[in-house]
């Protein structure tokens, strides 16, 4: 099994910033970490479908939804079994909570219990 603990959630004012972070753990059958996930964050707000924010391929290639492209960027580092999104210049629709993503290769998705993100004054 995967586990997915992400930390960082906080109450920012717009245009700050904010790192969060993901934690992974576990494996899938065979003994495959991280290095073999695709990796991503989600995002929902209230009200909302979760959508997603970012994504970043086994082999580090990425892609963001455009409305957050320039503004946020996701990293991986598989030594420390870590995944990241820096969150530049945020705005008020980026409040949400934010979902940590692995999609192992073989199949299979797991999720993160979510970190709190609120920007406000």
């Amino acid at each position: 099994q995967v586990q997915l603990v992400e930390s960082g959630g906080a109450l920012v004012q717009p245009g700050g910033s904010l790192r969060l972070s993901c934690a992974v753990s576990g494996s899938i059958a065979g003994g495959y970490g991280m290095e073999w996930y695709a990796m991503a964050w989600y995002r929902q707000a209230p009200g909302k479908q979760r959508e997603l924010v970012a994504g970043i391929s086994s082999s580090g290639k990425t892609n963001y939804d455009e409305s957050m492209k320039g503004r946020f960027t996701i990293s991986r580092d598989n030594a420390k079994k870590s995944v990241f999104l820096q969150m530049n210049n945020v705005k008020s629709e980026d409040s949400a909570v934010y979902y940590c993503n692995a999609a192992p290769v073989g199949g299979g998705i797991y999720w993160g219990q979510g970190t709190q993100v609120t920007v406000s004054p």
